[in-house]
């Protein structure tokens, strides 16, 4: 396991025990980060009007098309690591 693979497991660990909830549109960027850096590019058909959130989700991921799974993985870890110090919501 490589030294990015290792902080992107410990970031999903430590993102489960933030001391507080981060923002909807944070929110939205881990997951993006998460889905681009562990799968690639999107995947699958977006969403209908009815699922506002897959909608929104689809299309956060979507915008990180192109973006290397090492360079999502390092944006993620550092997303969660501002979030510990309590510098990103």
């Amino acid at each position: 396991m490589t030294e990015i693979e290792q902080q992107f497991a410990q970031a999903q660990t430590d993102v489960t025990e933030l001391p507080e909830r981060p923002g909807n549109l944070t929110l939205l960027r881990l997951y993006a980060l998460f889905k681009q850096g562990s799968l690639g590019d999107i995947q699958g058909e977006k969403p209908g009007f009815t699922d506002i959130a897959g909608k929104f989700k689809f299309e956060a991921w979507e915008a990180l098309k192109g973006t290397p799974a090492d360079e999502a993985k390092a944006r993620y870890v550092e997303l969660v690591e501002s979030l510990k110090r309590g510098e990103a919501a």
